[in-house]
């Protein structure tokens, strides 16, 4: 095949000699030379300048910025679906400076980044990937906008979760995905991960949106708020949209973007491991296609994408605190720490591997709940089995967990208990059950929830002591109609206020327990995924312990160590790192390989 042939060109003589067999020709010769054509073509399916192994959000956004520059690239993805964990979140972005910010009139410098994501890091991530994220990270918003259907929309006083940290922002630096019409997937659309808590019914709904929805039945602008949510969905569908928002917004705009730029994306296709030159450089993966290994070629570069280890409860045990399992996680189902492990065998090291995007979450029977609101709105308090108080309800969820392990063997709090009275479940939205109307028993059932007319007795259903439990409610009370509280500062940052009841006075996040009957929900440490994985440089390219890079691999998303390190700086630190350091990789390939 001469080389000046292009892998389109090849592929569409095969197809034409297909054509021409199946007209009728009897030829041996041209039989033969049909076949040996045909094949050459298939060789050339797998031969790409570029692989991402992962379909999430880090994998397309590498694979939509490989393409526009001139990227031969290829996507495989394990799962049925694409989108990964992305596609089942709410999709909040962090990238400080990003233009849909700065277009909002957000008063953000980079300096004020710099300065406020090494507060929160800390010297656990080096200054250069720190800041190889602030730099990059709004160009590729920018980069996306311009090269996708993807829009995002300015995420209005959601605070940095460390607003009183030098360069925080009490107003924010977070956005999210625009409204998407599932349309212009078209059949596509049907092989989406589906979101983790699809929206109401006749409802179209975006994260900002959620605060007020759970107020609805108390707040008048919650309400205005949850009329709005009903009216968007009525006129996308009167003018023969299917509006997504959130995580399927973000995946499938995203995917729209690689369709529109011609990159191939196989679904049901595993990946196994790396493929080497006889110097040790990564030039292809192996993958399960169609049942049977098969190697696909990338002679620029392979970037994992894969997501994290959540569902391995081998790596879990491994390497993460006890205790631990896989049925406390809401990350995709796919994540199985695939690319990880092959980086392993290939020597890289790794950074971060005992931690995870942590937040408290209810056992529910199906799939546990990642309680966002529903521990900082007022009228609940967390306790552990002495029936104490034993961190700032309203702090950042992955703080809690953390605190949960950190205080675990002292006096146990894995579980913990949520619990908040009658009063409580009579104003406010939990998880997608209205205000005053009951549990299903399928939690009573479950063990994840119990009911009690007296506090001594919900106490000894969930096998706390009982006076303990009384003393704690009393203390808590008197801090709540005093508005302060002096144990654990709930409501002292500006971050606590987001998800509470600016209804209720002098401290919108603390009021008492006081009517009957009283709930106790069990607490574990659920998490959105993992966050540990593989070393890279500011570059994403993936080292070893001692510093040399792995030639030809990169890496971004779960699959890598997270720049955050062990702390999270916002509201989407996950997917906005994430979808930065997958353009950053691209970028090198490109200008590098």
């Amino acid at each position: 095949m001469p080389p000046t042939l292009s892998r389109r060109t090849v592929l569409a003589g095969a197809a034409a000699i297909g054509a021409g067999l199946a007209v009728g020709s009897t030829s041996p010769g041209r039989q033969a030379l049909a076949a040996e054509q045909q094949r050459a073509a298939l060789a050339a399916e797998q031969q790409f300048d570029a692989v991402v192994v992962g379909c999430g959000a880090a994998g397309m956004t590498a694979a939509l910025r490989l393409a526009r520059r001139g990227v031969s690239v290829l996507v495989v993805e394990k799962a049925s679906t694409f989108g990964g964990s992305a596609a089942r979140s709410g999709a909040g972005i962090w990238i400080p400076n990003n233009e849909v910010i700065l277009a909002a009139g957000v008063p953000d410098t980079p300096a004020s980044a710099s300065a406020y994501l090494a507060a929160v890091v800390g010297g656990d991530v080096p200054t250069a990937k720190q800041q190889a994220f602030l730099d990059n990270g709004p160009q590729m918003i920018s980069f996306v906008q311009a090269n996708s259907p993807l829009r995002f929309r300015y995420m209005a006083d959601y605070p940095d979760y460390y607003p009183e940290l030098p360069g925080g922002m009490p107003q924010g630096r977070s956005i999210e995905p625009d409204l998407f019409d599932g349309n212009l997937l078209g059949p596509e659309l049907a092989n989406l991960n589906p979101a983790y808590m699809p929206t109401p019914p006749g409802m179209t709904v975006f994260t900002t949106d959620y605060r007020w929805l759970v107020l609805a039945l108390v707040n008048v602008h919650g309400t205005a708020v949850a009329a709005e949510c009903a009216a968007r969905y009525a006129s996308a569908v009167l003018h023969g949209r299917a509006p997504l928002t959130m995580g399927q917004a973000l995946a499938g705009a995203l995917r729209a973007g690689l369709a529109t730029a011609g990159v191939p994306v196989w679904l049901n296709t595993p990946f196994q491991d790396f493929q080497f030159d006889g110097q040790g450089r990564v030039t292809g993966v192996v993958v399960n296609r169609d049942g049977s290994p098969t190697v696909i070629q990338a002679s620029r570069g392979v970037i994992v994408a894969a997501g994290g280890f959540e569902h391995n409860l081998a790596m879990r045990l491994a390497y993460q605190r006890k205790p631990i399992g896989t049925d406390w996680t809401v990350g995709a189902a796919a994540n199985m720490g695939d690319g990880i492990q092959a980086g392993l065998r290939a020597g890289a090291a790794t950074d971060f591997l005992d931690d995870a995007w942590w937040g408290p979450a209810i056992p529910l029977p199906g799939e546990p709940y990642f309680c966002l609101a529903e521990r900082t709105l007022p009228g609940c308090i967390l306790v552990n089995s002495a029936g104490s108080r034993f961190v700032n309800e309203a702090a950042p969820y992955s703080d809690v967990v953390h605190v949960m392990y950190d205080k675990n063997g002292a006096t146990p709090d894995i579980p913990a208990w949520l619990v908040f009275d009658q009063n409580y479940r009579n104003r406010y939205l939990f998880r997608d059950v209205p205000p005053v109307l009951p549990f299903p028993d399928s939690w009573y059932d479950a063990g994840a929830v119990f009911r009690n007319p007296t506090l001594d007795g919900l106490a000894r259903e969930i096998g706390v002591p009982a006076d303990a439990l009384c003393a704690t409610v009393a203390r808590f009370n008197r801090y709540a109609l005093a508005g302060s509280d002096p144990d654990f500062h709930r409501g002292d940052s500006a971050y606590d206020h987001y998800y509470t009841d600016p209804s209720v006075h002098p401290n919108s996040c603390l009021a008492p327990l006081w009517l009957p009957p009283f709930y106790a929900c069990k607490i574990v440490p659920g998490d959105l995924g993992t966050k540990g994985g593989l070393r890279t440089d500011a570059r994403s390219r993936v080292l070893r312990a001692d510093g040399t890079v792995v030639a030809g691999l990169y890496a971004a998303g779960n699959s890598s160590a997270a720049v955050m390190g062990h702390s999270y700086a916002g509201a989407g630190a996950t997917i906005g790192p994430a979808m930065t350091f997958g353009y950053i990789a691209a970028n090198d390939i490109a200008d590098h390989s």
